[in-house]
């Protein structure tokens, strides 16, 4: 088997860093914008449905762009790494250490609110016939 040279490695880590960071802000707010209210719902959808499906196999808010990554860092030789990417995320951006139970709280506390959000907006739209 061939394994990613150290560079590929370091590139594919900032580009989780980047894409998983904007997945989440989308999910979080992507119900704002008209044109990405579907989208959105349907990303959160998939993320929720990967934290509750994937639990009797994983654990509660298994998400595979944290598995991936993970197995990136560990690629490089990063070891100790949380359990929950927030945890990681409050680090890496703000230099703050959360504990994984404050972040898996944080996490439900804003994915549920958001997908509500999203939900009344997705629908309202539909019963208003409003046109994409």
């Amino acid at each position: 088997m061939t394994t990613a040279s150290e560079g590929t490695l370091v590139f594919l880590d900032h580009a989780f860093l980047t894409a998983h960071t904007a997945l989440i802000f989308f999910n979080l707010f992507g119900w704002a914008w008209k044109r990405t209210l579907r989208l959105n719902l349907l990303s959160i959808g998939l993320t929720a449905a990967s934290w509750i499906v994937f639990a009797p196999w994983y654990g509660l808010g298994y998400c595979p762009c944290t598995d991936w990554h993970w197995q990136v860092k560990e690629a490089l030789g990063q070891t100790g790494l949380p359990n929950n990417y927030l945890t990681y995320l409050f680090e890496a951006w703000t230099g703050a250490v959360v504990s994984d139970a404050f972040a898996a709280k944080l996490a439900w506390g804003a994915l549920v609110p958001a997908l509500a959000l999203s939900l009344f907006l997705n629908f309202r739209k539909k019963a208003e016939g409003e046109k994409d």
